[in-house]
C-alpha cells in the first residue's frame, strides 16, 4: 500500500496534537481522519474503516483501553497507542488487549511515521503482501501450517482451531506464528522476533514479545502453563518444533 491510499485515524482529545500529527502525515500523502473521542472513532470506523488508528490512552469519557477492547470486537485494524512515558503498566495491558504497537508522548513525528509504515506492512494485503512473500519461496511449500491441533492458514491470514472454528488473532500474532513457521527448529531470541515480526528493535524491559507469545499459547497449546508447541529456551528465547 502507498501512502496516498492509506487512511489514518487520529483519536485524541487534544486538538493541537490532532492538528500537528494530521498536518505532518497529510503532507506525506496520507488520508487523515480525526476523532476527538471513542464515540467519534466508532462512528468513523463504521462509516469507512481506516488502515491504522492512532489511539490516545488517556481521554475523557471512555479511555483508550476501553475503546480498544470495544474496537477489537468488530475491527482488526492496526492500532498504535499513544502513552505517557510513565504508563508502563498501561502499555502492557494495552498489548494484552490487542494493541499492535505503542509510542510515548511527546510524539516524535518521524518515529510515528516509521511505526505507521511498519503497521501497513504488517496488515494483510497491504504493502508487502503474504502472497508476495510466498513468491520468493518454494512453490510447493504448504500454505497450511500445523501448530499442534491448530492450523495457520497463510493465504487466508487466519488461525483455525481443533474444531475447525476461526480463532481470533491479531495481525502481529499472525506474524509471530509465521516467523516461527519459517524458522522451525531454530531458537529465536526476543531481538530476532521483534525485528522479523514487529519491524522494531529491542528495548530494555520490552515485554511485548513475551506477552504475545503468552496469548498465543492460550490459543494453540493444550496446556498453556506447560507449552509443547512454542517452548521457552531459558536465557535465550523461544523455539517452535
Amino acid at each position: 500500500m502507498t501512502a496516498e491510499s492509506a487512511r489514518i485515524l487520529i483519536c485524541d482529545d487534544e486538538p493541537h496534537l490532532r492538528e500537528m500529527v494530521g498536518e505532518y502525515l497529510s503532507e506525506r500523502g496520507y488520508v487523515i481522519v480525526e476523532a476527538s473521542d471513542a464515540r467519534a472513532m466508532y462512528t468513523s470506523m463504521d462509516a469507512t474503516p481506516c488502515d491504522v488508528i492512532i489511539l490516545d490512552l488517556n481521554m475523557p469519557g471512555e479511555d483508550g483501553l476501553s475503546a480498544l477492547k470495544t474496537l477489537r470486537k468488530t475491527h482488526n485494524t492496526q492500532v498504535i497507542m499513544l502513552t505517557a512515558a510513565c504508563e508502563v503498566v498501561d502499555r502492557v495491558v494495552g498489548l494484552e488487549m490487542g494493541a499492535d504497537d505503542y509510542l510515548g508522548k511527546p510524539v516524535d513525528l518521524r518515529e510515528l511515521e516509521a511505526r505507521i509504515k511498519a503497521a501497513l506492512r504488517r496488515a494483510p494485503g497491504r504493502d508487502v503482501s503474504l502472497n508476495q512473500k510466498d513468491a520468493s519461496k518454494d512453490a510447493n511449500e504448504p500454505k497450511i501450517i500445523a501448530f499442534g491441533d491448530s492450523r495457520l492458514d497463510v493465504e487466508g491470514v487466519r488461525l483455525i482451531g481443533p474444531n475447525g472454528d476461526d480463532v481470533p488473532i491479531t495481525t502481529m500474532e499472525f506474524e509471530l506464528l509465521l516467523v516461527f513457521a519459517e524458522n522451525k527448529g531454530r531458537v529465536l531470541n526476543r531481538d530476532q522476533l521483534l525485528e522479523k515480526a514487529h519491524n522494531k528493535g529491542w528495548e530494555p524491559f520490552d515485554r511485548s514479545v513475551d506477552l504475545r507469545i503468552s496469548r498465543l499459547r492460550r490459543k494453540i497449546e493444550r496446556n498453556p502453563s506447560k507449552p509443547e508447541i512454542i517452548r521457552t529456551v531459558r536465557g535465550i528465547g523461544y523455539i517452535f518444533g
